[in-house]
């Protein structure tokens, strides 16, 4: 009798130790996310001042208040709730900014999508106002397909569509609205 409860309790144990076995998986990205809420940021930054270089030299500068990290999603963003100054740098050591009311980046796109009071002024004094931008990063170009007002010294434009390069000195305006020269 007492065989026969030796092998009862053998029995137990190693049905509780197979059905331990195959209910452990490996969740090492589950457990990395303990405490971090899915639609939370995984990080917080107050003031910056981002510089970009390229052989020893500044591209861009960027300037937020406040900076949201989501780079714990699977389309990684960054997000910059109280808007962004933007400074970019040419070789020609001419530079253009940029100020919007609200921006986020896209990681995997290197697209930074502006939106609200999006202005650029360039050095020549040329000034681009529009309610949503676009700036590729890789290919260096700034574009959207909403309505915009292009002022400069000579005349004011305004169009439905609008892309150029980041020195905005080859751009291109679409469906033009209206034009009006300045003496």
């Amino acid at each position: 009798m007492k065989v026969k409860d030796s092998y009862k309790l053998l029995n137990i144990v190693i049905a509780f130790a197979v059905t331990m076995f195959f209910s452990c998986k490996n969740n090492y990205d589950e457990v990395q996310q303990i405490g971090v809420l899915q639609n939370e940021p995984i990080g917080v930054a107050d003031t910056i001042n981002l510089k970009y270089t390229d052989s020893g030299k500044i591209k861009a500068d960027l300037v937020s208040t406040k900076m949201l990290d989501y780079s714990n999603r699977d389309f990684e963003f960054t997000e910059f709730p109280q808007g962004i100054k933007l400074t970019l740098f040419a070789d020609n050591n001419k530079k253009s900014v940029i100020t919007s009311d609200y921006a986020i980046s896209y990681s995997e796109t290197d697209l930074i999508d502006l939106r609200g009071n999006v202005v650029i002024v360039t050095q020549e004094l040329d000034t681009l106002f529009a309610e949503q931008l676009y700036f590729d990063q890789k290919k260096e170009w700034i574009f959207t397909n909403r309505p915009i007002r292009f002022v400069s010294p000579e005349k004011i434009m305004s169009a439905n569509a609008y892309d150029s390069n980041k020195d905005i000195n080859v751009y291109g305006l679409s469906e033009i609205t209206g034009i009006v020269y300045l003496d």
